[in-house]
């Protein structure tokens, strides 16, 4: 019978194997990132499932900075232009309903930065930029990339890489919590 380890111990590995694909992503690409943030005039995010969430999650962080975000499927959200940025995560890169926003994106003249686990997927070869996540993808059975089930390890380095994103570009701003304070949310 295989050990049950304990929930500190769990959690323990799941800090240890986000902290290694920490040493595994590429510093020039965040700052691309960084830089196309910058520069856009609207920032929409697309993912599916608990990607999804992680990516909205993070869009909610730049709002907070001040800059124009959308989720992309929000009745709000409006057409995606030129000088815009479409940022998709996808494990796998395949997932069709973000193929299909990743192209119509691109017909649109937008830039578009991939988050995924598969350099050569479609969205990725799609994408003006790659942020590749060494993580296992959802239909990953084995225990090689990680131990966590699914796609757990690259769903929260999603979230994780996006915070320290923003982390890197509230610190460059010199805005202090308060002056953000007033974009968070007063209708909950």
């Amino acid at each position: 019978m295989e050990q049950v380890n304990t929930t500190i111990d769990n959690l323990k590995k799941i800090l240890i194997e986000n902290e290694e694909i920490s040493t595994l992503l590429n510093p020039e690409s965040l700052s691309l990132l960084e830089n196309h943030i910058k520069q856009a005039k609207c920032i929409f995010f697309v993912g599916a499932g608990r990607t999804g969430l992680a990516l909205k999650m993070a869009a909610m962080r730049f709002m907070h900075l001040g800059f124009e975000v959308h989720v992309v499927g929000e009745t709000t959200t409006p057409a995606i232009l030129e000088n815009d940025l479409l940022i998709v995560g996808s494990g796998s890169g395949t997932t069709s309903t973000l193929v299909l926003a990743t192209e119509k994106a691109k017909k649109q003249n937008a830039t578009v930065i991939a988050i995924t686990a598969d350099e050569h997927s479609k969205i990725a070869t799609l994408s003006d930029q790659i942020i590749a996540i060494k993580a296992a993808v959802k239909t990953d059975f084995g225990i090689s990339a990680s131990e966590q089930y699914a796609g757990s390890l690259f769903e929260q380095s999603v979230l994780l890489i996006l915070d320290a994103v923003f982390m890197t570009l509230w610190q460059k701003s010199g805005l202090t919590k308060e002056n953000l304070w007033p974009k968070h949310a007063n209708l909950e």
